[in-house]
């Protein structure tokens, strides 16, 4: 076989890693099982090892592709279970050209040190060392794994194995001799200046390769790399500190990814992926413009590894896709948003990025067509869709309140009460259901603007007709429509609009949010009448709370433009609803402006109070966090108040205190000041709440002989600290909003 139709490899171990661990299973009956279980449920990493090793039993070779074939198109480039795949072709002569015809497959996309380890290996096997054609085909086939693969750090075997091989040929003549000592050289020159792990004895064999030929030259070549190879060595230290963390390392058996939880764990996991890309990208090697090829290729590589570990994390995959494209290699960009949404089916970034990347590509075409944009957000919808059903099943299954079954039906079976695994279940469908529907809502709106920068107004109000006959979709669907009639639509937009935001009152007048756009859309476009005709006809339909965003809108736009008569007497109807009210509070609303509330600030000293709150905490923290007297550090700088804390309503008993930094006395405040900056410590970190929970408890012995009962510990004193001013619904200037905001009480 001919090294330039295969991609690289990794050594091949000596055993297949185990795949199972359960006893073997040789049945067809367990085999189409497992199968079917698969078909409803593709991401269970378990039950495809178990199908794996159920396979390998049977010894059945169609049923072992069967396995890997399914296997590998649900987990593509997963190597462990490629290499195990090949095990079964490349030992038999008769089923050779079933392994080449795997190796050609598999290894171009690669990112796998092992398995171009295999495909080495399996050159050697089939090419005789002594014959000079085989020799050449085996040294090609180790400069094309090499090019491929020799930049990743578990790649230092290889290396010495080539050197090994070039070392091992024999020179006819002094003209071979000297090629072969210029094929060393160039090999060690390549591989002396890469972060690998026995980079450190690739260099030692350097020098005593250079030296062994002459002591002269040797000292300059050496001279020449030894920065760039102490550079490599400085970056292998921070490399290997980056994969240490990854969690890659002495893992057997086949290694398939589970579905994103975003648990803490899998979160740190992210980061600290994201921290290694990037880190990555940022050419730690310092590889030099001329060689920008080495450089695209190995971040290439370590965006390969990513999405094979990372496979069911949209956001590695967007990474993927930015950095590609950003080299200016876009059809691997496009390729990289499929193959992740292949993974990622319900991806709302890598659907967006996708579409918006084919719109792009039909810019610069004379004909273009936006067929294949719109099958990418229906198949999305169908996607989500799917799940949506799901949930709004799930969350629909009454809850059973008696375990006794139906007690109008005394023939009826007593049902069993669901679990508390089963509520919990139930209580997470039913909240992840209303996220969802706003998330769809989003990947409509998505679509009605992508239909109307493309293709106009007209197919913008088509998909807008699509959604309102679409069971899931919210308010922001009708809201979104609104708002692009009446910014786009220069003819009749506001008559549109308004049209718009009535007919979703149908559905969604029951929704306070919703009233309250429409209200502020009418207000916005100065519909004095039918805002206030709007206003009178749902206030009464909500409850107090969730009618005080409406009244607050309301109010603002009165306060501003209406007369006093009309104002004093909606303040009258505020007072009724909302009794609690600290009259100074609507009153200073009233003689508000944008966020300059005069009465706060310098009636009731509010601007004083804050300025006072602020030297305050920075006189704190800066005792806290001094780093040697200094100053405060990062974590500890100190934070502005937050001005919604005041209020007008002097009725109302203060709130509970809040905490504050303690104030040090000076002699404190001068040993803490000449304490080390808290990040230097690198020691054990211990919890102190639970090590002061374990010596509030303990139990010390007496030194007396008499044992006598130990008092409980007294309760922990409250930090000290000035109380906050008294506190009512009114939330001082700070709380105004911008404008065309709500404020909130």
């Amino acid at each position: 076989m001919s090294a330039e139709n295969l991609p690289d490899s990794n050594l091949i171990p000596d055993e297949v890693p185990g795949i199972g661990t359960d006893a073997p299973i040789d049945t067809a009956s367990d085999f189409e099982t497992l199968m079917g279980r698969l078909k409803e449920n593709p991401h269970d990493p378990e039950t495809w090892k178990r199908l794996i090793d159920v396979a390998e039993s049977s010894g059945d070779i169609p049923r072992v592709r069967e396995a890997y074939d399914a296997l590998l198109k649900q987990y593509p480039n997963t190597a462990s279970a490629q290499t195990a795949y090949l095990r079964h072709f490349a030992d038999n002569n008769a089923t050779r050209s079933d392994a080449e015809e795997l190796l050609n497959k598999f290894l171009r996309a690669s990112p796998s040190v092992d398995l171009w380890n295999f495909y080495l290996t399996y050159v050697r096997r089939i090419n005789s060392p002594t014959q000079p054609v085989s020799r050449e085909n085996v040294r090609k086939a180790y400069e094309f794994a090499l090019k491929n693969i020799g930049h990743d750090r578990d790649s230092g075997a290889m290396w010495a194995d080539y050197i090994q091989f070039l070392n091992a040929g024999e020179g006819s003549s002094a003209w071979d001799a000297s090629q072969k000592m210029e094929a060393l050289r160039k090999t060690y020159h390549r591989c002396v200046q890469i972060p690998l792990e026995n980079v450190e004895s690739l260099w030692s064999q350097y020098e005593a390769f250079e030296m062994g030929l002459n002591k002269i030259t040797a000292k300059k070549f050496m001279s020449d790399l030894s920065p760039a190879h102490m550079q490599a060595r400085t970056v292998l230290r921070q490399l290997t500190i980056h994969l240490n963390g990854l969690g890659m390392n002495n893992q057997t058996g086949i290694f398939l990814p589970a579905p994103a939880t975003f648990s803490g764990q899998e979160r740190q996991l992210i980061a600290r992926w994201k921290a290694y890309l990037k880190w990555e990208e940022g050419n730690p090697l310092a590889i030099e413009e001329k060689d920008n090829a080495l450089l695209i290729s190995r971040i290439q590589m370590v965006y390969r590894k990513a999405v094979i570990r990372m496979r069911y994390y949209p956001e590695i995959w967007f990474m993927a896709y930015s950095w590609t494209t950003s080299v200016g290699r876009k059809d691997e960009g496009l390729a990289i948003l499929k193959a992740g949404l292949d993974a990622n089916p319900d991806s709302f970034a890598l659907t967006y990025a996708y579409a918006e990347l084919l719109e792009k590509s039909q810019l610069t075409k004379d004909h273009r067509d936006f067929t294949e944009i719109h099958s990418v957000y229906e198949r999305f919808f169908g996607v989500l869709r799917v799940e949506l059903a799901r949930l709004t099943a799930a969350a629909s299954e009454p809850t059973v309140e008696a375990p006794n079954g139906d007690a109008t039906d005394p023939e009826a079976a007593p049902a069993d009460p669901p679990t508390e695994e089963e509520l919990a279940e139930r209580k997470k469908n039913q909240e992840e259901l209303p996220e969802l529907k706003k998330q769809y809502s989003n990947a409509w709106i998505n679509y009605m603007r992508f239909a109307r920068r493309a293709q106009g107004h007209k197919a913008c109000r088509d998909v807008f007709g699509k959604a309102r006959k679409d069971e899931y979709i919210g308010w922001e669907v009708y809201e979104a429509a609104a708002m692009t009639e009446y910014r786009c639509n220069l003819e009749d937009g506001r008559l549109v609009a308004a049209r718009i935001f009535e007919t979703g009152m149908k559905k969604y007048s029951s929704d306070a949010t919703y009233v309250l756009s429409h209200l502020g859309f009418l207000l916005t476009v100065n519909d004095e009448n039918n805002a206030r005709a709007l206003f009178e006809r749902v206030i009464g339909t909500f409850t107090p709370q969730e009618a005080k965003p409406i009244w607050e809108r309301w109010s603002r736009s009165q306060y501003q433009y209406d007369d006093l008569e009309a104002v004093l007497e909606l303040e009258r109807r505020m007072a009724e609803v909302y009794p609690n009210d600290a009259p100074i509070k609507r009153f200073a609303q009233r003689h508000t402006y944008h966020s300059i509330d005069a009465i706060a600030d310098h009636d009731l000293g509010f601007a004083k109070t804050r300025k006072l709150a602020t030297v305050s905490n920075s006189v704190a923290d800066n005792a806290i966090g001094s780093t040697n007297g200094n100053g405060p550090t990062a974590a500890a700088q100190s934070f502005p108040p937050n001005p919604n804390k005041h209020d007008r309503d002097r009725d109302r008993p203060p709130p509970p205190k809040e905490d504050k930094p303690p104030q040090l006395p000076p002699i404190l405040f001068h040993f803490v000041s000449q304490l080390p900056p808290r990040e230097t410590f690198d020691g054990p970190v211990f919890n102190i709440d639970n090590l002061m929970d374990k010596l509030r408890t303990a139990v010390i012995p007496s030194s007396s002989s008499g044992a006598r009962s130990r008092s409980p510990p007294p309760p922990p004193r409250s930090r000290s600290g000035r109380p906050p001013p008294d506190y009512g619904p009114y939330q001082g200037p700070g709380s105004q909003p911008t404008r065309g905001g709500g404020r909130r009480y």
